[in-house]
């Protein structure tokens, strides 16, 4: 009892990091002015479908309202050709836990999308990869916020290397594809 406890104060804890660190509305942040403006014009180009080309599912993304990340993220997804329903919260934990976000994975925002649940800074190809080959899994996870990411892009283009980990329905992890290197 006292493990559980301690696992989901843990966890909420991480939550309340990844939320506080991009709570604040894109202007309040100098060094992110350039790129997360509101007259600043999406980092990836528009999607134009193709014929014969599948439509795309909804997308429900929750987040929290004063998130400036959480926000650009959704554009990105939008200009990739996803249709996107926005749902602010400010109880992302129990969303977290009802889709199987690993422990330690949590970002500032959950997505779900044909069936899976997109934690993070995922970015839009990775997901139609996803939906596309269809694996016997849960989702995608980019844990933490990681620099020129989709929503956390630097004016000066830098991509922190990270890791896509596609999470299997026992929770377990493994890579998915790898950005910045």
């Amino acid at each position: 009892m006292k493990r559980n406890r301690l696992v989901l104060l843990t966890l909420a804890l991480a939550s309340a990091h990844a939320l506080t660190a991009c709570a604040a509305a894109p202007d309040d942040d100098p060094a992110m002015t350039t790129a997360a403006t509101p007259a600043a014009q999406p980092q990836t180009p528009v999607h134009t479908p193709v014929p014969g080309e599948s439509a795309l599912p909804l997308m429900v993304v929750s987040k929290s309202a004063s998130c400036g990340c959480c926000h650009l993220w959704v554009e990105h997804m939008q200009s990739a050709g996803f249709k996107v329903e926005v749902v602010n919260t400010e109880e992302l934990d129990p969303i977290k836990q009802r889709v199987g976000v690993p422990y330690g994975k949590g970002s500032c925002h959950t997505a779900e999308v044909g069936g899976y649940f997109v934690e993070g800074h995922v970015p839009a190809a990775d997901i139609k990869r996803l939906l596309a080959e269809r694996p016997d899994a849960k989702g995608l996870v980019v844990p933490g916020m990681p620099a020129g990411s989709p929503g956390m892009e630097l004016p000066d283009g830098r991509v922190q290397p990270y890791i896509v980990e596609l999470v299997a329905n026992d929770g377990t992890t493994s890579e998915f594809a790898r950005h910045g290197e």
